[in-house]
């Protein structure tokens, strides 16, 4: 039977042939190959001795820091799956990921510990397997490193197949409900292996990962370099700091990262001699993604940046990496997510018969990648509708011009992207028309200069309610992770709510009417 290396055949492999090379690190602490590899077979022991069966889910929840990437390991090591959790989500938002996915155990940082105990009572997870780890061991928790000293370092009795799940991704729908995408062990490596050909990247690399270590970008970069056998540097700072950034990239000697363009507006807006203090020539490739990025943030990149190069992509948890924009089209082609990239196949952009369109025209944007995804878990009508045969789509709207560069028109319909976070409007127009002052409600992004895209709220109340924009801000806070509320609010007359004939809101117009409101 053909194999493909799991994440944790990978840390053995460069365990046996590289034992002493610095692996990972974060601020705290630097795990070499050997130490990663013991560690991960020390943990899959320890939670396969709690009860846990090949295939049960595992949920985390945990800032970033270099536990992510021993837990990855550990877990495929074990059979188990990774049930990556957003660590800016409220305790019912967890709850029902942990219930929807049917986890059998959470791994939590013990600063967040207090995320999950409000809601244990409604969790599918024995009382026993309620993992921490960090300074302080919070109640009813068991410790994270007392389970892995006390287990064995021989490898499990048990086979991991390729076809088998390594992670189940949830990822916020139109519908506002989170779902769950399947990633298999096969196409976790297949991803890893197409990334380190189109982007050449070896052994010698040093990776900066600063996107959350739950989110598909961090999660499929980092993959990317553990099989090459080079080095992840993890940025574990609670909240982004543009100098320590910069700072970092020097001190570790980082040849790679991948940041939204926020994160590079921030940076560089910097005063120049702060900039000056930090010696960024090793820096060698750059990513942007999750944003449209404007030609004078990739100039000024290209600017500090002297001996990078510029990459920007278009992908989805889903479907994998799907375009490339390459270093050498960046300005030439401004405004385009690039063309099909090594092991995404083909595109094919279809009108609602499934038909393609001719270039120039928009079409639902469908991609046959090498390492999709394998459906949504217990949904198969979401499934159903991501797929055209092996084509599949998570709703973006594209056009394509003659030279075949494909131009997004709409970001998963109406989705806003504030500071590289996805928003879905249902989502928070569920939360909000829950106020009983608010008859109706319509959210939509608004440009914004730091974070690309802000959350507003359109509201209309019903007739004789008075209410502030203080007031309905508020009601968000506990309900709704705070990247997702509402920065401003603005109130309108049931008449001025634009919409169609069967009384649907149109968001697109709304969009843009609030743009310059």
């Amino acid at each position: 039977m053909n194999h493909l290396l799991t994440l944790a055949d990978a840390v053995a492999t460069h365990a046996r042939l590289t034992p002493d090379k610095p692996a990972v690190r974060d601020s705290r602490r630097s795990l070499s190959y050997a130490q990663w590899h013991t560690r991960a077979q020390r943990l899959a022991n320890g939670l396969l001795g709690l009860g846990l069966a090949k295939g049960d889910r595992v949920a985390l929840l945990a800032y970033n820091c270099a536990e992510w990437m021993e837990i990855y390991a550990g877990l495929a090591a074990a059979g188990l799956v990774a049930v990556p959790i957003n660590f800016r989500l409220t305790p019912p938002e967890i709850a029902y990921i942990v219930q929807h996915s049917e986890a059998r155990a959470v791994i939590a940082q013990d600063e967040l510990a207090d995320r999950i105990d409000p809601v244990r009572s409604e969790l599918p997870v024995p009382r026993d397997a309620y993992v921490a780890f960090g300074r302080d061991l919070p109640a009813g928790w068991r410790g994270y490193e007392a389970l892995i000293e006390a287990a064995s370092e021989a490898p499990p009795a048990l086979e991991v197949h390729p076809a088998d799940m390594s992670a189940l991704m949830y990822t916020s729908g139109t519908t506002g409900k989170p779902k769950g995408a399947i990633r298999s062990h096969e196409g976790s490596a297949l991803i890893a292996l197409a990334t380190a050909l189109e982007m050449r990247f070896t052994r010698d690399d040093t990776a900066l990962l600063v996107m959350p270590m739950c989110h598909a970008n961090s999660l499929y970069f980092s993959q990317t370099f553990v099989h090459l056998g080079a080095t992840c540097v993890i940025d574990d700072r609670r909240s982004f700091d543009p100098e320590a950034l910069l700072a970092t990239l020097s001190q570790q000697k980082v040849t790679f990262t991948s940041l939204v363009p926020t994160h590079y507006i921030m940076m560089l807006g910097l005063p120049a001699d702060v900039k000056a203090k930090y010696d960024v020539s090793r820096v060698e490739k750059l990513m942007i993604s999750s944003a449209p990025a404007r030609r004078e943030t990739k100039l000024a990149i290209l600017e500090h940046f002297r001996n990078g190069r510029l990459y920007e992509l278009y992908g989805s948890t889903e479907a994998g990496w799907v375009t490339l924009l390459r270093p050498d089209e960046q300005l030439d082609k401004l405004g385009s997510v690039g063309r099909e990239w090594a092991g995404s196949g083909a595109i094919r952009l279809l009108d609602p018969d499934g038909n393609e369109v001719p270039d120039g025209q928009v079409g639902e944007l469908f991609s046959r990648t090498a390492y999709v995804f394998d459906g949504y878990w217990k949904n198969p009508e979401k499934t159903a509708e991501a797929f055209r045969g092996d084509w599949c789509s998570v709703g973006d709207m594209a056009r394509r011009d003659e030279q075949g560069y494909i131009h997004l028109v709409d970001r998963k319909s109406n989705m806003i992207i504030s500071g590289g976070e996805n928003v879905y409007p249902s989502e928070v127009e569920g939360v909000l028309g829950a106020h009983p002052k608010v008859k109706d409600v319509a959210v939509v992004g608004v440009p914004h200069d730091k974070w690309g895209e802000a959350v507003r709220a359109v509201v209309v109340l019903h007739q004789g309610a008075q209410a502030t924009e203080a007031e309905l801000m508020d009601w968000c806070r506990g309900r709704i992770a705070g990247y997702k509320r509402p920065q401003s609010v603005r109130f309108v007359a049931d008449t001025e709510m634009p919409r169609t004939a069967t009384g649907k809101i149109l968001h697109r117009t709304l969009r843009d009417r609030m743009a310059t409101a």
